[in-house]
Order: structure tokens, then sequence, then C-alpha cells
């Protein structure tokens, strides 16, 4: 792949309106997930007080994220991102209200989180197929590689930042720039021109459209495998990586600061990872991705073994590098070889196998780590992760799946 080839989706203007919006959102996201971490333990230095607040955003998002599919193949993926990044806005802008102001109460932000929750499971389909209507399917693997880019070159820095500045002006300042960015995104995002989805003359319910897209789920073996996987994978590292991480941290030598180092280390590996695939077609793409995905333990066995900020570091960077592979290979098998007119709700049941064991795996980490100690929940929580990642490779129809022809995906 040559150079102009990899930032052609540039100059197609949709594109490059949504990416300038998605840069602008992604630059407040890097720093206000890590002071919303450290704003719940000003308020409560509970592991538990902080796996409910995370609880409380991904319970919701669960809930909803099969009608956010559905929301997004009617009414047009543009659209349902705009008022997304609005409301999600105005929620953390409250959030950084309480928090700056020295007001917040736990409930208050279960409360707020969980708006945010809702928000984000309207999203999140919309997000992830939005791509193939902004640029031409042969640059696919390019405009993917390009998102990936700015983010993982802002999450190199962001969280760093954002850890600062919880240690400088507190948690609530960096809430309040991502809230702002979410509104500006929407702003920016005005600028992409889309045609709306095709009306049907018979258009089905909405339950109709659901058991549609479940019947696709169901008969693609590589989705479900995968899908259901990573429900195991993402619970597992949200208790373990998200939710004792932080308290592992501030109990000892690692630090709020250190904290940010680690999450940008892990971006930096993100970040060299894409840009190595701006150069290299990735083919095989779930066989290389799942090999990725067990990389993804490398910090927690760290944390678990070690807990040295170097070594953790050094981790997340290994972590950041599979995990990139793995995010690029599943954009790639579910744009190439789902239908556009099923994508959405193809991604929404994807986010909700993925998601719907997240609250669990956050609310039983404190629990887990206060009966037999945080490091050793942190190793086991590695452990299995790296097992769950190898046994998907069983599956002949994950190892096996190839890139698409530009043939076959061409829309018609």
């Amino acid at each position: 792949m040559t150079w102009s080839a990899s930032f052609a989706p540039l100059r197609e203007q949709n594109f490059r309106w949504y990416f300038w919006s998605r840069t602008v959102n992604m630059a407040g996201g890097t720093m206000g997930s890590v002071a919303l971490a450290f704003a719940v333990l000003e308020v409560s230095d509970s592991p538990s007080a902080l796996g409910t607040v995370l609880a409380a955003h991904s319970i919701p998002m669960v809930v909803f994220l099969l009608a956010g599919g559905v929301i997004a193949d009617r009414f047009g993926r543009t659209l349902v991102i705009q008022v997304a990044n609005v409301l999600a806005g105005l929620s953390q802008l409250a959030i950084a209200f309480l928090v700056i102001t020295g007001t917040a109460q736990l409930w208050q932000l279960v409360i707020l989180t969980a708006i945010n929750g809702v928000v984000a499971s309207m999203s999140f389909p919309a997000l992830a197929s939005v791509l193939p209507q902004l640029v031409p399917r042969s640059q696919l693997q390019p405009a993917n590689v390009l998102m990936s880019m700015v983010r993982n070159s802002l999450t190199v820095v962001g969280p760093s930042i954002g850890g600062l500045l919880v240690v400088s002006a507190g948690a609530g300042w960096a809430v309040a720039i991502d809230g702002l960015t979410y509104l500006a995104a929407a702003a920016l995002l005005l600028r992409v021109k889309l045609p709306p989805p095709a009306p049907r003359t018979n258009k089905p319910s909405m339950v109709a459209e659901l058991r549609e897209g479940w019947a696709f789920f169901v008969g693609t073996t590589w989705l479900w495998v995968v899908v259901a996987a990573f429900c195991l994978i993402c619970a597992v590292h949200q208790g373990g990586f998200f939710t004792l991480g932080p308290v592992l941290a501030k109990q000892g030598d690692i630090g709020e600061s250190g904290w940010g180092l680690i999450l940008s280390a892990e971006a930096a590996g993100l970040l060299v990872t894409t840009l190595v695939m701006l150069r290299v077609s990735l083919q095989r793409p779930l066989f290389w991705g799942m090999l990725g995905t067990a990389l993804y333990a490398a910090p927690l066995i760290a944390m678990g073994l070690d807990g040295h900020l170097v070594t953790v570091m050094l981790a997340a960077f290994v972590a950041g590098a599979g995990i990139e592979v793995f995010g690029l290979g599943w954009n790639l098998a579910m744009q190439e070889n789902v239908p556009d007119e099923m994508l959405s709700r193809a991604f929404s049941y994807d986010a909700l196998g993925s998601f719907v064991a997240i609250p669990l795996g956050q609310l039983v980490a404190g629990p887990l780590a206060i009966a037999f100690g945080i490091e050793h929940v942190i190793l086991v929580a590695g452990i299995a992760l790296v097992a769950i990642a190898l046994l998907t490779l069983l599956s002949r129809a994950v190892r096996n799946l190839p890139r698409a022809t530009l043939e076959s995906t061409t829309p018609v």
C-alpha cells in the first residue's frame, strides 16, 4: 500500500469532516476517562464505588444497544451521532460542575453516568457502521487506520494530561473539557452530507428488524464465536484493569500520574501499530486479530506479578499493539462481509454480546479483590484473558476468514 493510497480517504469531503469531528471528540475523551475514575475516588476510595459508577454506564449501554442499531439504520447514522454528542456533552458538563464545586455525591455520579451510557448505546452502532458510507470500499482499510491513528495519537498524551490535571487542577476540569468537545464534534459533523436512508414501502416493526439482525448474527459463525469470546474478555479486562487498576495505582507506588503514563504507553503501542498498518495489508484479519487480543493481557499479568511502573508500561505498550491489530481486523471483517443495510444492527448485536457481562466484571472485581487480594485477582484475570483469546482460534471460520474481494463488497 503506497503512502498516497494510505491517505486517500482524506480527499473525500464527508470523511474529512467526520475525521475532524471525531478528532475533537476523542481529544476530550482521552482525558475524561482518567478524570472520571479519580473523580469517583475523591468521593469514595472504595473499589466497589468505582465499579458501581462504571457499571452505571455499561448497564444502560447494554440494555439499549439493540435499539441503537435499529435507530441508526432507520434515521441515518450521522444524525444519531450528532444528537448523541449533544446529550453526552451536557451530561459530562453536569458531572464536571458537581466535581469542580465539590458537591458531587456518589448517587449523582451514578445517575449522570447512566444517562451517558444510554446516549452511548444510541451512538455506538452508528459510529461503528458509518465508514462504508463515507469512503469507497477500496479505501476501508486506510480509512479505519486513519481513524485509529488519530485516536491513538491522542491517547498517547491524553491520559497523561488527564492525570496531571487531576493532580494540579482537579478531576472536574478534565471532565469539563470532555463535555465541551462533544458539543464541538456535533457542530463539525453538520458538514457531513449523506443521503437519508432509503424509504421502505412496507416498513417492518422494530421487533421484526431485530429478528432479522439476530438471524444474520446466529447464522454467521465467525461473528458469534468472536462475540462470545469477547463477552468474557471484556468482563475480565474491565474488572481487572479499569476497575482494580486505578485502585492498585492509588494504593501503591504508581499513583494517579503513573496510571496516566500506563494508559499512554498502551496508546503508544496502538499508534506504532497503526503506522505499520498504513503500509501493510491485513490478510486473515480475525486470525491475527485474536492472536493480538491474547497480548491484551500483558499489563494485567505485569501488575499481578510485578507492579513496577516501568514493567507495567512496557506490558501496556505490547497490549496496545495487539488490540490494535484486532480492532482493524474486526472492523474489516464486519464492513466487508456484512450487508450495509444490516451493518448497524450487526454491530449492535456485536456490542451487546461483548458488553453484556461488563457490569458483572466491574461489580465483582472489588469484592474479589477484598477477599483474595488485588494483585492475585488481577493476575488471574490476565491468565483467563489469554486462554479465552487462544481458544477462539479453534474455530475454522475465525482463523481462516479471508479479506473479501473488492468486487464482492462494492455497493450496487
